[in-house]
């Protein structure tokens, strides 16, 4: 129900997209939506909270406490490349609703689920910029944000089935943001 729900979303957007449309995608009436979820924004909640899930289990399962600075951002963006693999609609959706979201009294467990997934990425750029490996007149926020949204806003333009993978596009990335373009 929530994969059908966020292919709908992703593909029509949450304002377009009817109850009824989703219960005819997962064949039930759309009454028994209700049994599971008491409304659409109901539905956007668990594909985003869902999602976060997901991405924040990836991160707690690659112990970047163990890893070099580096090594954990590459680790980051291969967790974050490997969720928008896995999950491309319920990527779209959480940038897409994630601002529509905020305000919604429902939303704290996804609230804190993204805190939390967002204090990963800025704690192993700040024990990169301690190690003297990451520089450190950047803000890390700034950083943080910048190789984040590269990693997730892909689904724009790459799909799972490119003979260009997630591994080469973490590779490239990493390249690009943390040795340069230039020669």
């Amino acid at each position: 129900m929530l994969h059908a729900s966020a292919e709908l979303f992703a593909s029509k957007g949450v304002a377009s997209t009817t109850v009824r449309q989703i219960a005819a995608r997962v064949g039930v009436q759309s009454g028994a939506l209700c049994h599971y979820f008491p409304s659409k924004i109901a539905i956007v909640r668990e594909v985003v909270t869902t999602y976060l899930e997901q991405l924040k289990a990836g991160y707690d399962e690659v112990a970047l406490r163990s890893l070099d600075p580096r090594a954990g951002l590459r680790a980051i963006v291969e967790v974050s490349l490997r969720t928008v693999e896995e999950s491309p609609h319920a990527t779209i959706v959480y940038q897409t609703e994630l601002a529509n979201l905020r305000d919604d009294p429902g939303y704290r467990d996804a609230k804190k689920l993204a805190d939390e997934a967002q204090q990963i990425w800025l704690e192993t750029i700040e024990d990169g910029k301690r190690a003297g490996v990451f520089r450190e007149d950047i803000p890390t926020k700034v950083f943080h944000r910048f190789i984040r949204d590269a990693a997730s806003l892909s689904i724009k333009w790459r799909h799972p089935d490119d003979a260009y993978t997630a591994e080469e596009l973490t590779r490239d990335c990493l390249k690009i943001v943390l040795d340069g373009f230039t020669t």
